[in-house]
């Protein structure tokens, strides 16, 4: 333990103005042992306690037996000590007698294989039964805490689709994707016409002849796997809009959320987010960064994790309801589902936590407070351990309590970037599975942008295709790979009103029906002022794939197009191999406003310097020189906070005067915070 971690008075760290919470599961623990663990609670400075979203079989033990009574002497000992309680809707875990009284509920794999009771997450969003059993025991609870003042919101449900189960493949979503196709086309002759279904005889009928896509010898029909992925995000919206619905209906003051994961691109949180006060999002960085292929994962990464995977998720859970968000549960030390459980670096909580605040979190609620003795999840950690001793975890979330109350953070405001990025959910789903780019991946592929974006220390917004764009200076669209007419007419007048655009690679390919535009970028095509002549895709690093741009050569990887410019200048070229001397980048200004095209997957210069020239286009602020690797900087109202999530300590040129957390030199796995603007600093490697 470090010489400040040992400095905290562990017994009573105080009340802080940016709220920290916990996960609590007081049916796992003996009725005695409530009132002192919740007393500790208090002693911390946590303020939000979480429970309940495992308790289904607890809440109702037999149907139609409720029994409630435990919780609500807990959430009256949670106020007594002046705390506030978050409850959750118990539907992530229907009982056995449940399942035993109505197996339809039970989802099904695309091969058929039913999913036993056993678990979690084992019941169908399309199950019209489960829905009214959702809605009542939702009603039920609701009644039962809703003139109850210590509670002051819901989470429903728990991770929609975590295990990979938000795509069911049952006779009842059969059923429930037919219905929603004709809803959505009208007659089925709109569905073939834009589908395209005469490619190998799929043509319909009817929309009863329509089932799920489940197993076949090659590949589906992409533009039926693009509407049923649509509609699985859409069934999804609507059960949570039901609970929702119920929650407010009891209560109208209570708050709404859901908390959502890391790289879950199945779920259109945009659209789940419309329906919620606010949204919130589980952090578990060590465990994040084992997605990455192992021979990527450096010691760094299973010490502290990947911080641009954490930031870019912050950023886009902050817009995802519009408002601030939630870390509903923040790792709190080793945990047990990765394939590996390194113990994470000294003060990585406490470094976690201001990470989710300077990007605009509100509250900070670790998981969980003790670690459990029983179930799966016996081998991850909580802030306190199984016999109560506090661990490590509970050290760092009372040292970052003391910070916040000294920063003030709850008072400040959300930070406010100059420049967005839109993430589109339906065009990762049509690049799921395509030809050509096997090794296409959306989600990196925006995140390369993303992260020169962060890497000149320049804020971002990550927000759907249908944002209000007139609030930004630039905004930067990768991959747009689904684009109708609304979609490019609202980019265009971003530009002819003075903004910097850039867009790149695949941007403009498909049609929302999921076929070929007759060009690409499609309905762009006359503001980038360039078309797609040809591409390829390369799955190694055997053939040259080089780009000259700015009079510098940059390597490109995975995807590249050459172009056929019309009213566009030529600013980049590809440079060996037989599309050498072709245009690869190219800009044009219109109205008041530019516009980047920029037709290969960049390597990591590559995309600093195109990045740099659009924010320099968009007149927008950011460092003459990129951040350090592993180094990035948030401002957030008047304050801004330099992360080091690398292993070696970092030097900044800050005035002493200016720094309120902190030194002038960042050590590994550490961070400072002064007051002055994210581009007021410069940052080397020791």
């Amino acid at each position: 333990m470090n010489e400040k971690t040992e400095s905290v008075n562990t017994a009573a760290c105080g009340k802080t103005s940016m709220s920290i919470g916990v996960c609590y599961f007081p049916e796992h623990w003996p009725e005695d042992r409530w009132e002192s663990d919740i007393e500790a609670m208090a002693d911390c400075g946590i303020e939000y306690v979480r429970m309940g979203e495992f308790a289904w079989s607890r809440f109702e033990p037999e149907p139609g037996q409720y029994d409630t009574a435990w919780l609500e002497r807990v959430v009256d000992l949670i106020g007594d000590h002046g705390m506030k309680a978050v409850l959750c809707t118990p539907t992530a875990t229907p009982p056995k007698w449940l399942v035993d009284r109505y197996p339809e509920i039970r989802q099904t794999e695309r091969d058929g294989t039913v999913r036993e009771w056993g678990s979690r997450r084992h019941y169908c969003f399309n199950s019209e039964t489960y829905r009214q059993e959702t809605e009542r025991i939702v009603t039920e609870l609701a009644d039962r805490f809703a003139q109850n003042p210590t509670v002051v919101g819901w989470q429903t449900d728990n991770e929609y689709g975590v295990h990979g189960t938000l795509r069911c493949y049952c006779d009842n979503c059969s059923a429930a994707f037919g219905e929603w196709l004709r809803e959505k086309y009208g007659d089925v002759e709109t569905l073939n016409e834009t589908w395209g279904t005469d490619f190998w005889s799929q043509h319909h009928t009817s929309f009863d002849e329509i089932e799920a896509p489940g197993h076949t010898p090659t590949d589906h029909h992409p533009s039926r796997l693009l509407d049923y992925y649509r509609f699985t995000s859409d069934r999804v919206r609507d059960y949570n809009r039901l609970q929702a619905d119920v929650l407010r209906e009891a209560n109208e003051e209570w708050f709404v959320t859901h908390n959502f994961m890391f790289d879950f691109t199945e779920l259109d949180a945009f659209d789940v987010g419309s329906d919620l006060d606010f949204a919130s999002w589980d952090v578990y960085p060590t465990g994040f960064a084992q997605s990455k292929p192992e021979s990527e994962q450096t010691a760094a990464d299973l010490r502290i994790g990947d911080l641009a995977q954490t930031a870019l998720h912050h950023d886009l859970y902050r817009n995802a309801a519009d408002g601030p968000f939630w870390i509903m549960e923040q790792q709190p030390g080793s945990i047990n589902w990765p394939p590996t459980t390194s113990q994470p670096a000294e003060g990585a909580m406490r470094l976690w936590a201001h990470h989710a605040v300077a990007h605009g979190c509100d509250v900070v609620s670790y998981f969980r407070w003790r670690r459990c003795q029983q179930g799966q999840e016996q081998y991850h950690s909580g802030l306190r351990r199984a016999d109560g001793a506090p661990d490590r975890g509970y050290h760092d979330a009372a040292w970052a309590a003391d910070e916040f109350e000294e920063l003030a953070v709850g008072e400040r405001a959300q930070p406010d970037p100059s420049v967005a990025a839109v993430f589109d959910y339906e065009s990762h789903w049509a690049l799921e599975k395509v030809d050509m780019g096997p090794t296409f991946d959306y989600a990196s592929h925006f995140a390369t942008v993303y992260e020169a974006l962060r890497g000149r220390s320049v804020g971002v917004d990550i927000v759907p295709r249908d944002a209000d764009f007139r609030a930004y200076d630039a905004v930067v669209v990768p991959a747009l790979h689904v684009l109708d007419d609304e979609a490019a007419d609202r980019l265009a007048a971003f530009v002819r009103d003075g903004g910097s655009l850039l867009t790149t690679a695949r941007t403009g390919e498909k049609t929302p029906g999921n076929q070929l535009h007759p060009t690409a970028p499609g309905p762009l095509a006359d503001l980038v002022g360039a078309t797609v002549d040809n591409h390829e895709s390369h799955a190694t690093d055997t053939l040259e794939t080089t780009v000259e741009y700015d009079g510098d050569t940059f390597e490109y990887h995975t995807w590249g197009e050459w172009l056929s410019p019309d009213a566009a200048a030529v600013v980049g070229k590809h440079r060996g191999g037989v599309g050498d001397g072709r245009p690869a980048i190219t800009h044009r200004s219109v109205g008041d406003g530019s516009v980047t095209y920029l037709g290969v997957w960049p390597d990591e210069a590559l995309a600093d310097a195109v990045v740099t020239d659009v924010l320099a286009a968009g007149g927008v602020e950011h460092l003459d020189s990129p951040l350090p690797d592993r180094v990035q900087v948030a401002e957030r109202d008047g304050l801004t906070w330099v992360f080091n999530y690398g292993a070696h300590a970092v030097e900044t040129d800050l005035p002493a005067g200016d720094i309120v957390v902190g030194d002038a030199t960042v050590p590994a796995y550490d961070l400072t915070v002064f007051e002055g603007a994210a581009t007021d600093i410069t940052v080397e490697e020791s």
